[in-house]
Parts: C-alpha cells; structure tokens; sequence
C-alpha cells in the first residue's frame, strides 16, 4: 500500500475522499498542515494551507462554482477546486494524481477488495488466471501481478495467441534452432526464453491449438521448453499469467480447450467484471484518461472538466466496449467539445443505456401523477447520493431539504423496495 497524509481540514470538509483513496489501495493519515514532515512526504491540503505546502503536495479548493485543474509547475503544487455538484469527478483526480504507479484505477469498494486479493496473489508465484470481456483491463490487472510480484525488476513480456500466425506459433512460443524449417536462417529464443525470471502473459489464451496446448501443459508442469528443431528441453524460470474474454470452463465442456490446462493455468483466478457493473470506477477511468490525454495535448487551454450531467451520461451508459469504449468517448469529446467543459452533447454516446427505472408493464396501464412523482424524487434521490458519493449530509444540502428528511425518503425507498 502506498501512504500519504491529509490536512484535518481537509478531512473535515471533503470526508469522502478518504474512502476514494482507501479504494485505491492507498493508506490515509490525518496530521495539522503546519506539523514537520519527512523529505518526499505528500500531503493533501486546502488551499488555505498553501504556505505549508511543496511542490509535491496537492491543493484543494472546495467551494460553488466552475471546477478547474492545474498541474504542478513552476514549483507549484497541483491545485484542484470543485463543488459538491462536481465532487465525483473531484475526488477521482485527487486520487489518480496520487494513485501509485502500475495500480489500475478504480473507485469501485467491490474492485477495492479484488485489487487487495489481487496484491496477495502477487507475492506467489503461482499461476494465474484472468477472466473479463474485452477491453474490461486484464492486461492491466496482469501487469499489476507483475509489478508487485518479486519478479518485478524482470521483464513482462505480452502476448496476444489471438494475433500469432498459427504456423509459427509454437516457434514463436517455444523458439527454434537453425534450419529446423524453411526460413529458419538463425536460431531464435522465444517468448519463454525471452521472459526467463520473469512474467509472460499469454492473452487470448483460447486461441491456442489444442496440440500447442498440450505443450504448454507441459512446459508449465516440468518447467522446461522443447525449441523446434531441439532434441532436448531447456530449463525456464517463468511465471505465466493467462487471460481470455471467454468462459474457459465452457470451452473445456464444448472441447475446444484442454481441460487439464485450464485447471493448470486456473490456480489464482481473478474475474474481471464489466465496466456497467462498476460505477465508481467510471470516475475513476474518467479521471486517469482525462489527466493522461490532457497531457499529451499540450494545450495552454483549461482542463476540459465534464459536466455533472456529462458525468450522469457516463455512469448511466452501458459500456459494451467497457474501458477501450470510454476511453474513446473522452478523447473525442475532449477534442471536438463545443465549450470548456465536456457536456452531454460532446459525448456522442450510441447504444443503450441502463437504467434502475422499472420498464412499464403495459402501455394501457393507468399512469398515477402521484407514481410519477414519487419515482422523480426517487431519481433525484439516487442522483444527489450518486455524486456525493453516499454522503448523506451532502447530499441532503444538494436537495435542499435535512438530512433527518432524506433519511425519512431513504427509508420510504427501502419500504418500496422490499414490498
């Protein structure tokens, strides 16, 4: 876990950031901003605080009205000031500018609890298996594995069995010696070879032939390759991490996948899931793509913050292309944006939308003014907790009634629920 400390002021005014920050496997103490500090320390702090900050540090204003971003520059520390309208997002760029290197970003508690299981799959040596629909982060979940595994400071080599020519993919795995086939002019090491000590990935794991698999298996078992063309095996040091967009047990049942493979390769199984089902970690993505692509920009413009409502078009939408799919969206929206901020209609979303509205049952069905009006406070409800991130007090300002009255609503919504 990486550390970092915030300034009690902080922690009073923006207490959800705390909880963004565990989530990113990041460990949060509170201290006064005048108390001493270690070399290399990074504190987050309110901008009031800004004599006892350093460069490393990042400012937080917290107040109505636009949102804006600056990077650290100049010996300046990063500054950060938004509302509770656009508090989400906020508190996910406080996070990602913090988030240590190679940590996926997530802002989900259940992708929380998956990157901590994760981190103690890492210190074996085991391997693994990653499961999950395209685009939902498996190489980065596998390059995670490496990164805090001791095998670290070896290589990571990927590799995607979807994309190597089936004819040399046993060479291209296993490597080959001189003339062992036509065009074989020189020898070749392969990508067990070349990830010796440590980690290959193998995506697309069900690509593979199924005679390919059989090599596999035994490589993994006796920990030793047979290049084309050898007449004895070579001893390698390699942990495997394998993925695939496919329900791997269903292949084995249908036998396109050898079955002792999969429960070789399934020792330390991880599923991924899809990005609709994962809505804190919208932000959270929104936020690392937005910092990263703003950066590559190069622009003097200001940091194109979504709307509040651009951000409720992004948590509602069902991502079939998960992450690869919102990555785009925001890269198109941030060049081709009408105004400063990313809005709704920047976004150019196609496909479907979830929703946690009930469909009608019947289009003759009598439609009640006082249903319409309790499903709207409802929706306004989950709305205002949605971006306060479940602070009730906040939320309850945002709505502009108590808190005893939202939690009066909140009970009526659990009666209906339960009815």
């Amino acid at each position: 876990m990486s550390m970092l400390d915030m300034s009690l002021s902080v922690c009073r005014l923006v207490p959800s950031l705390k909880l963004w920050l565990e989530n990113a496997l990041i460990e949060v103490g509170t201290v006064d901003a005048a108390s001493p500090r270690e070399k290399g320390d990074i504190r987050i702090l309110l901008m009031t605080e800004i004599a006892h900050a350093t460069h490393r540090d990042i400012l937080i204003d917290y107040r109505d009205g636009a949102p804006s971003y600056h990077a650290a520059a100049n010996g300046f520390p990063a500054r950060i000031a938004f509302g509770i309208d656009d508090a989400g997002l906020g508190m996910a760029l406080v996070t990602e500018l913090v988030r240590p290197a190679g940590m996926p970003a997530v802002g989900d508690e259940a992708s929380a609890k998956l990157m901590r299981l994760a981190t103690r799959i890492a210190k074996s040596d085991a391997t693994a298996l990653i499961q999950g629909d395209t685009g939902t982060g498996k190489e980065g979940m596998a390059r995670f594995l490496h990164a805090q595994s001791n095998r670290a400071e070896k290589d990571f080599i990927a590799v995607n069995c979807a994309a190597l020519p089936e004819t040399m993919m046993e060479a291209m795995l296993f490597g080959h010696r001189k003339g062992s086939f036509t065009g074989a002019a020189a020898a070749s090491d392969g990508l067990f070879l070349a990830a010796d000590g440590g980690t290959l990935f193998l995506d697309e794991i069900a690509e593979l032939p199924l005679a390919l698999q059989a090599k596999l298996l035994r490589a993994l078992q006796e920990g030793e390759i047979l290049p084309v063309g050898a007449t004895h095996p070579v001893p390698v040091n390699v942990r495997v991490i394998a993925a695939c967009n496919r329900d791997l047990a269903a292949e084995c049942e249908m036998g396109r996948f050898r079955s002792d493979l999969y429960w070789r390769l399934n020792v330390m199984p991880l599923e991924l899931r899809p990005l609709a089902e994962r809505r804190r970690d919208i932000s959270a993505i929104s936020a690392n793509l937005l910092l990263r692509h703003f950066a590559q920009m190069g622009t003097q413009d200001a940091f194109p913050w979504p709307t509040a409502e651009a951000m409720d078009r992004l948590t509602a939408h069902s991502w079939p292309g998960n992450a690869r799919e919102l990555g785009n969206v925001l890269q198109r929206a941030m060049v081709l944006r009408e105004g400063a901020r990313i809005d709704t209609g920047d976004l150019n979303i196609a496909g479907p939308v979830t929703t946690t509205m009930a469909p009608a049952s019947n289009d003759s069905a009598p439609v009640r003014l006082a249903d319409v009006a309790r499903m709207s406070k409802i929706d306004a409800i989950r709305h205002a907790l949605r971006e306060t991130d479940g602070h009730k007090a906040m939320a309850a300002r945002k709505l502009g009634i108590s808190e005893r009255t939202l939690r009066y609503r909140l009970a009526e919504m659990r009666e209906l629920a339960a009815a």
